[in-house]
């Protein structure tokens, strides 16, 4: 029965797609187009769900999602549980990640090196919430939202060290040797063999997760992603006749070429597309604050001030926080469990060496790259300014210094948005393969029809079935944070044996 419900759905966007695309061919009608009517018909399915996962309580005045705080409680809970884990182990995830515990010789079970599985699962994270979100979080919680990011980055580091962690020590090593990992594989796997009366409960919360991972892949994944990176070209070139079909093509095809790969493309790609996008973005910004440099003092000043008075900013402090904490935890999707899909595809026989690796994501995504953007628009004082919001707001910021840093931006988005489609194609596939027995067939029908969603984001508003997927998104949250708090303890017991053996010298280093 769920089989053919995920056909259904699937054959009917496909059908409301082709049409689409013609419309947008033919150019606009008089009448309804099938974007349109589509919309329609949708808009109060996404609204009822939107409103129940983003449901808000009134604290200090200001509306707090729910969903916010299981996710920077996780963190917290997290962090307390496994002794400032993302303190004391920092330095030794770098340490793998540059290759230094790597025997050249050994032959391990995986598919991607440590780098490679952390330049995937950032390309899954850093993205237009580094530019538009941090932007939306300084124009509505004032300087001090961005002490409150950086908190709730820091707070994330600890759980996608337990939930990567977990990806490693229960995934599926398949005959070929490719990788099967994730919360799917952790929910049923982990909690049958450690709870075995709740075999079930832990099945039910995989099939959940992967659900929401498939659907919400597709909507913030390809349609999305696809879209904001056409709005952008567009806004710097003034659009061409057709140009989101043409865009959407070519978008779909690039994308194409590395998804049908796997991850051991999409980890070639991402290893040498993450630290160029990220360093670009870095210099500009960089770029911005010295040229401004007069004005870094005071910039620091208003974020601490802002953080603990925030005068003239709804909600006050309280208000900061929200923004900071609800910026921060859509941008490093720390607790959704996503980014221990690619993790676990990495070569190693030690499940707690890829949990020290992950806990750099969030501090690229958070503490460095939204940091960074934060900076450049108070320092420029452009959230001051006003009349303008999201991307374009941190546009104008990097304006101030010259009107052909919007065109480099532009090229920015367009790289931050293509590396987390390449991603969350993976992802979603890797659910939908889970969803039905590990069939090739269903891997590459959903990478097909994943790219197929890029073009249509591309040619179509349907703001409706973004916002059901950007929810789906969060709703992982639900399931893979039940069975994190479950399997904690065992991953606790093996870190403390972990940390005893390299103490010892049992674990060698070989660079």
């Amino acid at each position: 029965m769920l089989k053919r419900l995920l056909m259904v759905a699937m054959m009917w966007l496909a059908v409301g797609s082709v049409a689409v695309a013609q419309e947008a061919v033919e150019g606009t009608v008089a009448e309804p187009t099938t974007a349109e009517r589509i919309d329609a018909t949708v808009r109060p399915i996404a609204d009822a769900v939107s409103r129940a996962i983003f449901f808000e309580v009134p604290v200090g005045g200001v509306g707090f999602p729910l969903i916010v705080g299981w996710l920077i409680l996780a963190g917290f809970i997290f962090t307390i549980y496994f002794g400032f884990i993302n303190v004391r182990g920092f330095k030794h995830g770098f340490d793998l990640i540059s290759g230094k515990y790597s025997d050249p010789k050994a032959k391990e079970a995986g598919e991607v090196s440590h780098f490679r599985a952390l330049t995937s699962a950032v390309s899954g994270t850093v993205g237009l919430g580094n530019i538009a979100g941090v932007a939306v979080a300084i124009t509505i919680g004032g300087p001090g939202a961005t002490f409150w990011m950086i908190l709730a980055g820091l707070l994330g580091m600890s759980s996608k060290f337990v939930e990567c962690t977990l990806g490693v020590m229960y995934r599926l090593e398949k005959p070929d040797g490719t990788i099967s990992g994730g919360p799917m594989y952790y929910l049923s796997r982990g909690i049958s063999e450690n709870y075995p009366g709740l075999r079930l409960f832990g099945s039910a919360l995989a099939i959940i997760f992967a659900l929401c991972a498939m659907m919400g892949a597709i909507g913030a994944g390809a349609m999305f992603q696809a879209n904001q990176a056409y709005a952008q070209i567009e806004n710097v070139t003034g659009g061409m006749t057709n140009g989101s079909l043409w865009f959407g093509l070519a978008y779909a095809i690039l994308g194409g070429i590395v998804v049908i790969g796997g991850i051991t493309r999409i980890g070639s790609v991402t290893a040498r597309l993450v630290p160029t996008m990220a360093a670009l973005y870095v210099v500009g910004a960089l770029f911005v604050i010295f040229t401004n440099f007069s004005q870094v003092p005071a910039a620091f000043g208003a974020i601490i001030d802002g953080a603990f008075t925030a005068e003239g900013v709804t909600g006050g402090v309280i208000g900061a926080l929200i923004q900071g904490f609800r910026r921060a935890a859509f941008s490093n999707e720390a607790g959704l469990g996503s980014a221990a899909i690619a993790h676990s595809a990495v070569k190693t026989k030690e499940p707690l060496t890829e949990g020290f690796v992950a806990l750099w994501e969030p501090f690229i995504d958070t503490v460095v790259i939204c940091t960074m953007t934060a900076l450049v628009i108070i320092i420029t004082n452009q959230h001051i300014v006003g009349g303008a919001d999201g991307v374009q707001l941190t546009s104008n910021a990097f304006a101030t210094i010259g009107d052909w840093t919007p065109y480099a931006l532009a090229v920015i988005v367009l790289l931050f948005a293509f590396s987390t489609t390449i991603t969350w194609a993976y992802y979603g596939a890797k659910a939908c393969s889970f969803l039905f027995k590990e069939s090739k067939v269903a891997l590459y029908g959903f990478k097909f029809f994943y790219l197929a969603m890029a073009v249509v984001g591309c040619t179509m508003p349907l703001g409706s079935i973004v916002d059901i997927a950007d929810a789906l998104l969060f709703i992982m949250a639900i399931p893979n944070l039940i069975g994190v708090y479950l399997l904690m303890p065992v991953v606790k017991k093996h870190l403390d044996a972990y940390w005893a053996r390299l103490k010892s010298g049992e674990i060698k280093k070989f660079a």
